[in-house]
């Protein structure tokens, strides 16, 4: 009788060892099967975040050669040079900020104290290549009430944003005037600025690197900073930049090609991708994902082993049947192909039903998971406390890079889908652990002795 036609009748004969198999294969496939989904909708998510997100790359000042080279001053860097790097096809946007100070003219008033008690008047003005780029505005905390933003287009004017209280304070609207003269009490004369629009800062705390009061802050064109500091034609020079990335994959060649466009000029910046908001997004993810991914391994794992038992137990009962088979001439061979038919027909049948169950179990079971760990990431992010103004908090044993990402929520629900990808997964997994579970018998079946199996029994 062929070993096929005899594996299919022994698994009829042998109904409820055979749904026991079938049953321990069944929540295996499903535990397998919803690793796998967990694992591949994380994945999905992650990369949704990173294409909303972006990935911002920072130039900044390398803290680490500055105190190696014993030098006193930041470096700098030329808004140009920035431009060239910011060229590459592989931005999707850039900004940087350059910082001096101005002082109010033409009976203008600050609403605060004056950044320099000193000096009346003098307010701390932020040199931008593109407003809408600034922390304050890209997260959404910031709002433009009136007028317009500034933009790359605005390098040649002089245009200023400024804050709804210094507004209000002075009567300005989108289209009037404010009179700035240079930092240098030296320098004589002012220049005139058209106010391009009036946005609102909700904080009331002071800036805490410069001080300055959140109401008296003035946004213009890095370019027309330097002019109105440096005089007509006067090189324009920034601390640092941000680069946003159209794909966060291409991080290592926009550093090559950073590096190959300013040369030498880097020295004493570093560029490192702040992907903090993407990591705080997806750590809820993260975390299921890792647990998820360990408990198939184990589940595998622990899943052939006690199919293998159940199956050399099997075969240890069906000794005398595989001893009267081999003592009619059948092959050894055709013996153990019998026994891994019958293991992988009920590993077929699992892995079939776990496609029914598995994707609509998985969906509730992992929501709830990255649910539970969302709501404990936002918990901790909630509790996060800044430093007192004008402190960095490290001080106080407060670590800088720990301050929340606003606008950056931990995801807390993901989306199962059963493709193809996931479905050949499991198919291999389950036909691995069938073939492993087939091993142990395999080596008992080849021990067998016909000759003693019929005169005693065993």
């Amino acid at each position: 009788m062929n070993f096929v036609k005899r594996a299919c009748l022994s698994l009829w004969a042998r109904k409820v060892r055979t749904l026991v198999t079938l049953a321990t294969f069944l929540v295996i496939s499903v535990m397998v099967l919803g690793g796998v989904l967990i694992r591949d909708a994380t994945a999905r998510a992650g990369e949704r975040a990173e294409r909303t997100v972006g990935a911002d790359v920072t130039l900044e000042m390398d803290l680490d050669s500055l105190a190696s080279g014993g030098a006193l001053t930041a470096p700098r860097i030329s808004a140009g040079l920035v431009d060239r790097i910011g060229t590459s096809p592989l931005v999707e946007s850039y900004n940087y900020q350059s910082f001096d100070g101005a002082r109010l003219a033409g009976g203008a008033e600050l609403t605060g104290e004056s950044a320099d008690p000193g000096r009346p008047g003098l307010a701390l003005p932020r040199g931008v290549r593109d407003s809408r780029l600034v922390p304050g505005f890209a997260d959404g905390s910031w709002t433009l009430l009136a007028g317009e933003p500034i933009t790359a287009a605005d390098r040649d004017r002089d245009v200023v944003l400024i804050e709804e209280r210094l507004a209000r304070k002075n009567r300005l609207e989108p289209g009037d005037t404010l009179r700035l003269a240079p930092n240098d009490p030296e320098r004589e004369g002012t220049r005139q600025f058209t106010v391009r629009g009036v946005y609102r800062d909700p904080s009331d705390a002071p800036d805490p690197e410069y001080l300055d009061s959140p109401g008296d802050r003035i946004l213009m064109p890095a370019h027309a900073l330097t002019r109105l500091n440096g005089g007509e034609g006067g090189a324009t020079e920034v601390g640092g930049a941000v680069f946003k990335l159209k794909d966060p994959g291409t991080y290592d060649a926009f550093t090559a090609s950073a590096k190959e466009r300013a040369g030498a000029a880097l020295d004493g910046f570093t560029l490192g991708i702040n992907d903090k908001a993407v990591r705080q997004m997806t750590g809820a993810m993260s975390a299921v994902s890792s647990s998820a991914t360990l408990a198939m391994w184990l589940i595998g794992v622990a899943g052939a082993s006690v199919l293998a038992l159940l199956v050399t137990l099997a075969v240890r009962q069906r000794g005398r049947e595989y001893g009267v088979l081999l003592a009619l001439g059948e092959g050894r061979g055709k013996v153990v192909a019998q026994q891994a038919v019958e293991i992988v027909a009920v590993a077929a049948v699992a892995v079939g039903l776990s496609c029914l169950f598995a994707a609509p179990l998985t969906q509730s079971a992992g929501n709830a998971l990255v649910s539970g760990e969302a709501a404990e990431q936002r918990r901790k992010l909630d509790a996060w406390e800044p430093p007192p103004p004008g402190q960095t908090g490290v001080d106080q044993g407060l670590d800088p890079e720990d301050r929340p990402v606003e606008g950056a929520d931990p995801i807390d629900r993901i989306t199962v889908r059963l493709d193809d990808g996931a479905l050949i997964t499991v198919v291999g997994a389950g036909l691995g652990i069938a073939l492993l579970a087939a091993v142990a018998p395999a080596a008992a079946v080849l021990r067998l002795d016909p000759k003693t199996i019929l005169t005693k029994g065993t």
